[in-house]
């Protein structure tokens, strides 16, 4: 296992009025961007990975606040049905994926095989190796057809893991975020960690990158998925001043950043 080293430090955590005033004026860049969309009828995908308590709920929570619920989804899987388990692992996204004029947010997604699914047993070796040579495949075929594919993984430490989990226990508007997996979270921290960098390498590619979000600072994570988001996709009357992300929290995946601490080990 890569060991902890250079990792930048975060920058300060923003006060609750300014993170508040930035995330409204990000939110508007947000609005525009969907009247964007509508009137050119893209399709676009987000996908949001991560270890359970990354953080994951409250930013796309954040992202779709002000949005219009007409054209945005958020699709959040339950377990697979007996019938699911039988058929082309794909088939039960493929219903969710965005039509024209439509943003689909997706936490968790396909790759549950390559994290929880696999960590836990859940799938067979087999049925993990057939979906990590084919997802790339996958992937380009939805790239190839039209649809804008971005792919977030939000990154916490161990220690940060095991705060937000204490929390919910403790928390009783967070009692509905528990779970058997959450158990294990912990126990299987290394094990995850595997996963993830074997995801990581078998499913980074130009096409369809992953894009890295150190997430233990849930405001800065939040605010820098939106900027990042905001700067990749085409709108009309864009604040480019207000949308340029920190590239010491959100950052294109690679190898080099397993072993320097930018990726928790």
């Amino acid at each position: 296992m890569s060991k902890h080293r250079n990792a930048p430090p975060y920058p300060p955590s923003p006060a609750k009025k300014d993170y508040k005033r930035e995330l409204h004026a990000l939110q508007i860049e947000l609005v525009k961007l969907q009247k964007h969309f509508i009137s050119h009828g893209d399709r676009i995908l987000v996908i949001f990975e991560g270890r359970d308590s990354g953080g994951k709920d409250g930013t796309i929570k954040r992202i779709v606040q002000h949005l219009s619920p007409r054209e945005t989804r958020v699709v959040a899987l339950g377990k697979p049905s007996e019938r699911d388990r039988t058929s082309w692992y794909f088939q039960r996204y493929a219903p969710h994926l965005p039509a024209a004029e439509e943003m689909v947010l997706f936490n968790r997604s396909w790759y549950n095989r390559a994290g929880v699914e696999h960590v836990m047993d859940f799938c067979t070796t087999d049925e993990y190796e057939e979906f990590m040579e084919t997802v790339p495949a996958f992937e380009q075929m939805l790239i190839r057809s039209g649809v804008h594919l971005f792919k977030y993984y939000l990154d916490i430490s161990k220690h940060e893991q095991k705060q937000r989990l204490a929390a919910r226990r403790t928390d009783p508007l967070k009692q509905w975020k528990m779970s058997p997996i959450d158990a294990a979270a912990q126990k299987h921290w290394d094990d995850y960690s595997q996963a993830r960098n074997d995801m990581f390498a078998r499913t980074h590619s130009a096409l369809a990158p992953w894009t890295v979000v150190r997430a233990d600072d849930k405001k800065l994570a939040r605010l820098n998925v939106i900027k990042d988001l905001l700067t990749r996709l085409d709108y009309a009357d864009k604040a480019h001043d207000l949308i340029r992300p920190d590239p010491d929290i959100v950052f294109a995946y690679a190898e080099a950043y397993l072993d320097n601490g930018m990726i928790a080990p």
